[in-house]
This record gives C-alpha cells, sequence and structure tokens, in this order.
C-alpha cells in the first residue's frame, strides 16, 4: 500500500481589523496558546506563533489534504471568538478580512522560526506594512494596493 510524503511549510500573518493595536503584551501567551490548539486540532503543525499588538504571524506544517483557506478562515472565526469572549477589548474583536501566506522549504524552517519569534525586535526597524510589501515582493506576489490590509502607519 503507497502512502503519501510531504513537505509543506507555511507562514502565514493576518492582522486585526482597522489595524487597531488590539492585541495587548499581557494576553499575548494566551492567545498564542489558543491559537496553537486550534492548529494542533486541525491535524497541522505549529513550528512558530507571535504576535504584535496589530498582527500575528503563524509558521505551520501542513499536510497535503488540509485546505489552506479553510484552516486560515477557521483559526482567525475561533480565535475572534475566544478574544470577543475574553473581553479584552472595549468593543467587538475582529481580524481583518484576507491573509498572507508564504511557503518555504525545510531548510529554511530555523529562520522563518526565528524571523517570527523576533517581531518585536523586527518592528523597531520596520512598519508592518514595510515588512508586508517586502515578503510580497520577495516572494514575487503581484497585488493591487486596494486588496492589501488598511495601513495607517
Amino acid at each position: 500500500m503507497a502512502n503519501t510524503f510531504s513537505q509543506i511549510y507555511l507562514h502565514f500573518v493576518f492582522a486585526v481589523k482597522g489595524r487597531q493595536n488590539l492585541i495587548p503584551k499581557v494576553n499575548k501567551e494566551e492567545l498564542h496558546k489558543y491559537i496553537s490548539g486550534l492548529v494542533k486540532n486541525r491535524n497541522a503543525k505549529l513550528i512558530a506563533i507571535n504576535s504584535m499588538p496589530d498582527h500575528v504571524h503563524l509558521f505551520v506544517g501542513f499536510k497535503p489534504v488540509i485546505s489552506i483557506s479553510d484552516f486560515i478562515k477557521e483559526i482567525k472565526v475561533e480565535s475572534n471568538e475566544f478574544i470577543n469572549s475574553k473581553k479584552w477589548v472595549a468593543g467587538k474583536f475582529s481580524w481583518q478580512e484576507g491573509y498572507g501566506v508564504f511557503s518555504y522549504s525545510h531548510s529554511h524552517i530555523d529562520n522563518v522560526y526565528k524571523y517570527i519569534l523576533n517581531q518585536e525586535n523586527h518592528h523597531r526597524k520596520k512598519t508592518f506594512k514595510e515588512e508586508y510589501l517586502e515578503m510580497l515582493e520577495k516572494f514575487k506576489i503581484t497585488y493591487d494596493e486596494h486588496y492589501l490590509f488598511e495601513f495607517f502607519e
């Protein structure tokens, strides 16, 4: 009987609606643990997670039976509901529509892992917009600026 073997590593980036700073440092660890559980429940392997007050980075080992769009939609919907149930923000919390997803080879795992865990230092030098546009350009992704995240720098 034949088996399926794969190595799929995806880096996801998604942002808070209106790019508001609604992920407080004090709640980061709890949010990361919750999202880690969501990833595990979908038979994916979380390699790294980190967030800034206005966006999240996830690095995941994926299986070819998982739909990328369904995966991230479910992660965003369920983490959105979690944040609202915790009442971490006044009013209603939600993520912006859309996301970025970037694929890496096995040889890049360590660099991407370190990059994601080093977000706070990274954003002392670059804005989220600069970071995101750099990723799109690095991966030669054609985009229309009207459909990017809302950037309020």
